[in-house]
């Protein structure tokens, strides 16, 4: 079995990708099952997660925190990110269904 890829494609509900480090995505639990080779998921063979209940501005910011979040692991008094109040309710969602 081949070694999965170091990255991995985030797909909104609109179309929008993104890539970035699957260790950034698997910060997320539904993710990091949805990538895992042992399952039976066509994520894990193609490295592609389609989210279909998460729009395209919404995803970008999940990615930003993934990535802030990989960035800042080892730190302390990590400064909060910048969120948009329009997307306090949508980005919580989104946290809840992505296990964040």
């Amino acid at each position: 079995m081949s070694q999965p890829s170091e990255y991995v494609t985030l797909v909104s509900s609109d179309g929008f990708e993104f890539i970035l480090p699957r260790s950034c995505a698997c910060v997320s639990g539904t993710i990091r099952r949805m990538l895992d080779p042992s399952s039976k998921f066509s994520e894990a063979l193609t490295g592609r997660c389609v989210l279909e209940n998460i729009s395209g501005i919404v995803l970008e910011k999940v990615c930003e925190y993934f990535l802030y979040n990989e960035k800042n692991k080892e730190q302390s008094n990590v400064p909060d990110m910048e969120i948009p109040p329009e997307l306090c309710l949508e980005l919580l969602m989104a946290a809840d269904y992505l296990d964040t």
